[in-house]
């Protein structure tokens, strides 16, 4: 990743967190964008001078645009997109929630990722290529109880991954998802104290470390990870995790 930036969103925590780290240890710049500065803020003096962190709510094409903006001011251009920023609460059966909180899930985990993929496809065209990855879940393919707005969501940025792959890819971008499965981060606590579906009842050690897909996002960015461009790449593959390293 020498001499490349990357754009995180959602990276105060979680998986985000651990990219920001893996691709600077790496060699790369890296933008941590997340709603409040005051964790990231914190990543990035950790990480050192090839490190910047803004406040951006990704359910806003502003902010986005902002975040952009800084890639470009401060180290040159936008290399790599990690369209990371996620949410699932409240969990709830579809006729209880109310249409407020199920609508900001919408606008976060898909309008979110248009915004993103909206603000960085034009500038990644300009310099003649980038990779774009947003992660996905296997929720885009299999309904879950409580999680109506979370798989709709997922399912429809799957969908846009496809698009974008099919729209861009002749113009030099790679476009991809990765589908990690159950991470240990703070989402699945959320989820556990839901006590709603299967996934609530997991062990905390069923759930893979946040660094094995931030690792796995790392490996995603070389060409040998072409193959996938415009699928959602599955982390619960042996095979996949040995090529990202992880075995």
């Amino acid at each position: 990743m020498s001499g490349k930036t990357t754009l995180i969103t959602g990276a105060s925590r979680g998986i985000g967190a651990a990219a920001a780290r893996v691709f600077a240890a790496a060699g790369g710049n890296v933008v941590l964008a997340a709603r409040t500065t005051s964790d990231i803020d914190a990543i990035a003096d950790e990480i050192g001078p090839q490190a910047r962190a803004i406040a951006c709510d990704v359910s806003r094409y502003e902010d986005v645009e902002h975040a952009v903006t800084l890639c470009q001011s401060a180290f040159g251009g936008l290399d790599v997109l990690i369209g990371n920023a996620g949410v699932i609460e409240p969990i709830g059966h579809l006729d209880a929630l109310s249409p407020e909180d199920w609508g900001r899930v919408i606008d976060i985990n898909l309008k979110g990722v248009f915004y993103c993929m909206r603000a960085a496809i034009p500038v990644m065209k300009s310099a003649g290529g980038g990779t774009i990855i947003t992660t996905s879940s296997g929720a885009a393919v299999s309904a879950l109880e409580g999680w109506s707005h979370y798989c709709s969501s997922k399912a429809g940025a799957a969908m846009l991954t496809r698009c974008a792959d099919q729209e861009n890819r002749a113009a030099g971008l790679r476009v991809m998802g990765l589908s990690p499965g159950t991470v240990a981060t703070e989402m699945q606590r959320e989820i556990k104290a839901s006590g709603i579906n299967r996934v609530s009842e997991l062990d905390w050690s069923d759930h893979i470390p946040a660094d094995w897909p931030a690792r796995a996002l790392l490996w995603m960015c070389s060409a040998d990870a072409d193959e996938f461009l415009g699928q959602d790449i599955n982390l619960r593959l042996e095979d996949i995790r040995g090529r990202a390293g992880l075995i």
